[in-house]
């Protein structure tokens, strides 16, 4: 009985662990261009989105509405296509972490005493696939893996000339 529940707990892992790249990629691919949407909207209303970043008291609310976009739409991008995925994830979580300490205080500082209002603000879902791809990298279905994977061969094959006896 024992060896059965630990054949089918293997099982599991192994089926549950095969659906981890797609499942990175639709993460990436789904939140990427939602970003992408998000800052594209912000450069199409940057006079507005400067307003609102000036009456939340953000330094430099002109440069720093252009950066957000450029980061959001840029990022976004970068996300869905799997290059540079772990530092874009990090500025992408950074700037929903800040978003939620300057414009949905409330919600943040409710986490503990009500969850649902921490997890309906708009930055909740933003936060939780940068921290996705940050935690667990854009798995084997995109540029990042395809780099890495051209970048092993090249080194086999410096390694492998490097031991032929001439």
């Amino acid at each position: 009985m024992k060896e059965r529940v630990e054949n089918c707990l293997r099982l599991l892992a192994k089926g549950a662990g095969s659906l981890q790249s797609p499942f990175l990629l639709l993460v990436r691919l789904y939140w990427g261009w939602q970003f992408a949407q998000t800052g594209w909207g912000k450069f199409n209303n940057i006079e507005k989105v400067t307003g609102f970043f000036t009456s939340l008291g953000i330094p430099l609310p002109g440069l720093t509405a252009h950066f957000i976009a450029g980061l959001e739409l840029g990022g976004g991008i970068l996300l869905a296509l799997g290059l540079l995925s772990r530092p874009i994830a990090l500025l992408l979580a950074t700037n929903m972490l800040v978003a939620y300490v300057t414009a949905d205080r409330e919600a943040l500082f409710s986490v503990i005493s009500d969850p649902d209002k921490f997890s309906a603000a708009a930055p909740f879902t933003f936060l939780i696939a940068s921290l996705i791809v940050l935690i667990f990298g854009p798995g084997k279905l995109s540029v990042d893996a395809w780099i890495a994977s051209r970048n092993q061969s090249k080194k086999k094959f410096a390694d492998a000339s490097s031991e032929v006896i001439v």
